[in-house]
């Protein structure tokens, strides 16, 4: 176990803004990670995962553990089911593809989302008609103040729109080490509801598409839509898509007629944050070293040289404006730290 002293964070968050972390270490295996808890007198760590969620606004005074926890395997088949163990510290998209290869589906509409494996279940990650919640077995966690190890099932995680008990209750109590999926090896339910999907296979010809054609179809648009953050700092969708109550999406609706929305089952409405964002005039709008993707207003990114702090204020002037505009008050995707 090495820990070292001032190290800077900015290789290590997709928004590559600039920050410090007091004392910082890696772990490659949950032994290394309970031995660095037994070890350390310093407070609670800090768990850093791929650093793809996170919006770091100042200087990290504790012990900051990069979880490098990896490893991947299939530990069963039975029925046209498979169940797949990964490390916390494997790259999500590197195992997506890595079932894909191994004829596994499920999964394929999470393709490219940015981060590591561990911080699927935490955010509850769900992209094109699809929540990880859905493909979710159970994953093993270490207790950050007694270096036990605790495992999981779907109902204890306690899932929700981009949520999930480790953002809750258990927020930063727990290091996640090894997660499983239930994924399918046969009858793949192939998932092209999603607009985008449809259209993107349709322009390709491809009327009866694979598990491999939809990752494929998922990757263009996500490629199209969001910048690489080793071009442009970001972190994805910032902001949540409000889910309504009827009676508030009918008042917003007579004031706004056009405005884009999908029913749920619950009856709820949900209205797509991106274009909220766009109406409220902030779309390739820019506050000094920080603005909203021109591509995608939901988008917010680092031109070069913003602080945490700077895109904070940009993300806390959007919600300002959209609030105005729509009484609709924008909760954030991305974890401020």
């Amino acid at each position: 176990m090495e820990i070292q002293e001032n190290i800077s964070l900015k290789a290590y968050n997709t928004f590559g803004v600039e920050a410090n972390a007091r004392y910082f270490t890696e772990v490659h295996s949950t032994e290394e990670l309970q031995e660095v808890l037994r070890k350390w007198r310093g407070g609670r760590p800090f768990i850093l995962g791929g650093g793809s969620n996170i919006l770091l606004t100042g200087q990290l005074e504790g012990l900051v553990i990069k979880n490098n926890i990896r490893g991947k395997a299939i530990t069963g088949k039975k029925g046209g089911r498979a169940w797949v163990s990964a490390g916390g510290g494997e790259n999500w998209h590197e195992l997506v593809l890595w079932c894909l290869d191994r004829g596994l589906g499920g999964i394929e509409n999470l393709s490219l989302i940015p981060g590591t494996t561990g911080a699927a279940p935490i955010q509850n990650i769900g992209a094109y008609g699809c929540e990880f919640s859905e493909v979710f077995h159970q994953l093993e966690a270490v207790e950050m103040d007694t270096g036990a190890i605790h495992s999981f099932g779907k109902e204890a995680c306690r899932f929700g729109y981009r949520d999930s008990i480790f953002k809750q209750e258990l927020r930063g109590l727990y290091c996640i080490t090894r997660v499983s999926l239930e994924l399918t090896a046969a009858n793949h339910r192939i998932n092209t509801a999603y607009g985008d999907i449809r259209r993107t296979l349709d322009g390709q010809g491809i009327t009866e598409p694979t598990i491999h054609d939809v990752s494929r179809a998922v990757i263009a648009i996500r490629s199209g839509k969001l910048p690489d953050p080793k071009v442009l700092g970001n972190s994805g969708s910032f902001f949540k898509n409000p889910e309504l109550p009827p009676e508030q999406f009918r008042r917003l609706q007579q004031q706004f007629p056009d405005v884009v929305h999908y029913p749920l089952e619950d009856g709820r409405v949900k209205i797509p944050a991106g274009w909220l964002v766009e109406q409220a005039g902030w779309k390739g709008k820019r506050l000094g070293g920080a603005g909203c993707y021109e591509k995608q207003a939901l988008v917010l990114v680092n031109y070069g040289q913003a602080t945490g702090r700077d895109i904070l204020a940009l993300a806390e002037r959007v919600q300002q404006s959209v609030e105005e505009k729509f009484g609709i008050w924008l909760e954030t995707e991305v974890n401020v730290i």
